[in-house]
């Protein structure tokens, strides 16, 4: 069967229609900047003071493009006597996006909290060697990370704060207990101090 001439001109006018009384949804950007979700996954930022420089982000990198120097400085003893320590010191810490996939396994292993995911995503550069940014300008990415959302009141209680309220249940319960026994024990020497001396009793009848 033939097509009816001048059917698909009239399907393509249907669809101009349908369109014309739909609401726009282009993206001013970058006029109007977009509304990201909340895990959006934009770059990388760094937390200096809890980098105690364990490599662990380095090391679990898929992609190694994570870069880290250090070196080690004594610390004098914290109370005379005591014994002098080595610590790290942070020189450089510096990621290629360039070869970042996103991946998010340095910010999972981080065992002191250093790294965060943050939403920017403006970092767009001319020469792909200018991709790899240092400490500096994760620091400054830190302050765009946002609050974490609240938890679900349904969700299991995390394992760090079940065990610091276990820990302190028992240390409750071992106190009170201590103070029970303290308590019966003056009870029970109360109690003796007060019972009559039978030899003073045997004396006054004779």
């Amino acid at each position: 069967m033939s097509p009816i001439p001048g059917s698909g001109l009239a399907k393509g006018l249907a669809v101009t229609l349908r369109t014309m009384t739909k609401r726009t949804v282009t993206a001013q950007y970058p006029d109007v900047q977009p509304e990201l979700p909340p895990r959006t996954r934009g770059v990388i930022g760094l937390f200096e003071e809890n980098c105690t420089v364990c490599m662990l982000c380095a090391r679990e990198c898929p992609d190694w493009c994570i870069y880290i120097d250090s070196h080690k400085e004594t610390v004098p003893p914290a109370a005379p006597g005591g014994r002098e320590r080595s610590r790290n010191v942070l020189d450089r810490f510096a990621i290629d996006f360039a070869l970042c996939m996103y991946c998010g396994i340095c910010i999972e292993v981080c065992p002191f909290d250093a790294l965060f995911w943050s939403p920017e995503f403006e970092y767009a550069e001319t020469d792909i060697h200018e991709l790899t940014h240092e400490r500096d300008k994760l620091r400054e990415w830190m302050w765009t990370v946002p609050e974490p959302p609240a938890l679900d009141p349904g969700a299991e209680e995390p394992k760090e704060i079940a065990a610091a309220r276990k820990t302190a249940d028992k240390l409750r319960a071992q106190e009170e207990r201590e103070a029970q026994e303290e308590r019966e024990a003056r009870g029970a020497q109360a109690g003796q101090g007060a019972q009559p001396d039978p030899t003073a009793e045997q004396e006054g009848q004779a």
